[in-house]
């Protein structure tokens, strides 16, 4: 089946327009392949392997144990934390690069609440990516402070009655699932006002919109760089300290690499100044410089005009699933599409993916890869589609909302080849 007359030349039409459409061109893809899985993996920058490659045999084969001075791998992490910096919001000196998410989490977490002593209470948000909120757990056993769960607009309530028990409160910009963005300046606010810190996590938004971290005052964060920074699988994930905060904040996992100074050798431990105490232990330096090499790929692109592209993708798609009549809004009685939009309509408040409910949403999401659109399965029925804006065009869009009716319109997805889930969803 066709599409409707008037989105193929829509799609031309806004992709003509398209203020950042060369971007594509720094990044490679299979032929034929619409990604759509961005928000899980980034794609590769065309450039990366390269630089991946002179790491491997020039810096590491030829020049050795030399290439911590001659290569500056010592300075890698500060670098590409700067380099984040700017798609964040944080002048530089504020953000370094290292270790996975979960271990900077549970690094902010325990010096977020010794900043704040006397104060034994920690809020978040019980929809958080598991890993946070496993995380904090162990960290609550570890500080002995109460997790006490609140969804976002719930949050500001919560303060006004026990405002003044809270450390901090710990909440994702954008909700992996549904994609939902979340007001990180009120919320943030609201948090200064009760005398609490707030902790956010970027997963999901660094590199697809402005944070704008320095000039709403967040005070932490932590984001990870395989995703929308496309530093490939594995990437090593960042941390953010507010640069008046960095002085007292006090890293729960004193390595080596966050000694002041590092190669004294000496038995005590002095955390470095700034923001490099919250460096651990020697990272994994191949992936850091691929991820180093890889945020090249936004140079010359504003976190705005990043935004305004994913606004537009995913505005796209919403008004190609309505077009097409794929979306149910009815009842729940089996007659429709059963296909439900999760994600806001409202442009301010959608991240840069798009969630859909549907019974068999594993199946559909199998069965959408056959017909090369990637996407992914969230437990336990969500089809999650997230738009990278450097690498996506609306004409992308338009064949992946095709790809969704056709694979409705067949029952594709009830073909048993698409019910047996793999390990990794």
């Amino acid at each position: 089946m066709s599409a409707p007359d008037d989105l193929t030349p829509r799609a031309a039409s806004l992709d003509a327009a398209d203020p950042i459409a060369a971007a594509r061109s720094r990044f490679t893809l299979p032929e034929g392949l619409v990604y759509l899985d961005g928000n899980s993996l980034g794609a590769l920058p065309s450039h990366v392997p390269d630089a991946v490659a002179d790491v491997v045999r020039r810096q590491w084969g030829h020049d050795l144990i030399a290439s911590w001075n001659t290569h500056d791998w010592w300075g890698a992490q500060t670098r590409a934390g700067d380099a984040v910096g700017r798609l964040v919001g944080a002048a530089p000196g504020q953000v370094v690069v290292g270790d996975s998410t979960s271990v900077n989490l549970y690094k902010c977490y325990r010096a977020a609440a010794r900043l704040r002593p006397g104060r034994r209470v920690v809020v978040t948000d019980p929809a958080s990516f598991p890993t946070d909120l496993y995380v904090l757990e162990s960290a609550s056993r570890d500080d002995g402070f109460e997790v006490v769960h609140a969804s976002p607009p719930d949050v500001p309530a919560l303060l006004e009655e026990r405002g003044h028990e809270v450390a901090f409160v710990s909440l994702s910009q954008v909700d992996y699932r549904t994609g939902e963005r979340w007001d990180v300046a009120g919320l943030t606010a609201a948090t200064h006002a009760a005398g609490a810190l707030a902790l956010w996590d970027l997963c999901h938004s660094a590199g697809v919109m402005p944070v704008d971290l320095d000039a709403l005052g967040v005070d932490l964060a932590v984001g990870c760089g395989y995703k929308y920074l496309n530093g490939g699988p594995g990437a090593p994930a960042f941390v953010y300290v507010r640069r008046d905060l960095q002085a007292d904040v006090r890293n729960p996992l004193s390595g080596w690499h966050g000694h002041a100074a590092p190669f004294d050798f000496g038995p005590e431990y002095a955390p470095a100044p700034g923001v490099t105490r919250m460096r651990v232990g020697t990272p994994p330096l191949i992936s850091l410089l691929a991820l180093e090499s890889a945020l090249e790929a936004f140079d010359g692109l504003s976190p705005e005009q990043v935004r305004a592209k994913s606004l537009s993708l995913t505005g796209f798609f919403v008004e190609c699933l309505d077009r097409l009549g794929l979306l149910d809004d009815g009842p729940d009685d089996g007659a429709g599409t059963g296909l439900r939009l999760v994600t806001p309509r409202e442009p301010d408040r959608r991240g840069s993916q798009v969630a859909l409910t549907h019974p068999d949403a594993y199946a559909v999401v199998r069965a959408l890869v056959a017909r090369g659109v990637v996407g992914d399965f969230r437990t336990p029925d969500v089809v999650r589609l997230g738009f990278a804006p450097l690498y996506l065009s609306h004409a992308d869009v338009l064949t992946a909302a095709l790809a969704l009716r056709d694979v409705l319109a067949g029952g594709e997805h009830l073909r048993q080849e698409f019910l047996e889930r793999a390990r990794v969803t």
